[in-house]
């Protein structure tokens, strides 16, 4: 498959909203076993306490919920024939059931976007966008997949709100690294945030 294969569509510091112009998107990056499993060797230590986190986020939302998955390409390319030297394990079908998600965001019913790379944000997830002009960014891993989606999203113009405590990294001090470098990327287009605050500015459905 390509970067942009195919998609599923879905049924400012101030308030939050959910409906509307400009209303922000929950992203949900990557929470698939091959992240979640213990004996995973891209296991994610706190990858619990992230999901937790997220659930617990989810209704607020409603349907302006975006879940994505990395998978491994039919054929790599490039340096990823490397990198999946590296990591011939990871080597398998998008089908594989190492790359499904867990649950329960396998039987959440919203949007999935499918990628072959680390970073998410790119044609499907614009689509997927719609009115909307900001991104709340949770999953894993905060030093990976969430700190490269989150650069390209603020690239394209796109206000970011990164979870903190809804993200977790490949070690704590790795979460905290790439926290901070987002923290510290041309502000305000990315923002770093928690769960409290951004339930306490967005109603609950």
């Amino acid at each position: 498959m390509t970067e942009d294969g195919p998609f599923d569509p879905p049924h400012d510091s101030g308030t939050l909203t959910t409906s509307g112009t400009g209303a922000p998107t929950l992203v949900v990056i990557d929470m698939q076993n091959v992240f979640g499993t213990p004996s995973s060797e891209w296991f994610t230590p706190k990858f619990a306490d992230a999901s937790a986190v997220i659930q617990r986020m989810l209704p607020a939302f409603g349907e302006r919920v975006i879940l994505t998955r990395f998978v491994a390409p039919a054929q790599p390319e490039g340096e990823w024939v490397t990198f999946y030297q590296e990591w011939p394990w990871a080597l398998v079908a998008e089908a594989d059931p190492i790359y499904d998600l867990v649950s329960p965001f396998a039987e959440s019913g919203h949007p999935t976007v499918t990628t072959t790379t680390f970073g998410k944000w790119g044609a499907q997830m614009e689509r997927a966008f719609a009115d909307s002009g900001e991104v709340v960014l949770t999953g894993v891993a905060t030093d990976c997949c969430v700190l490269s989606t989150a650069l390209a999203a603020a690239d394209a113009g796109i206000r970011v709100r990164v979870v903190a405590d809804g993200c977790a990294g490949s070690t704590d001090a790795n979460h905290q690294r790439a926290l901070d470098t987002m923290a510290g990327w041309a502000p305000p287009l990315i923002e770093i945030t928690d769960s409290d605050t951004v339930l306490a500015h967005i109603p609950l459905r």
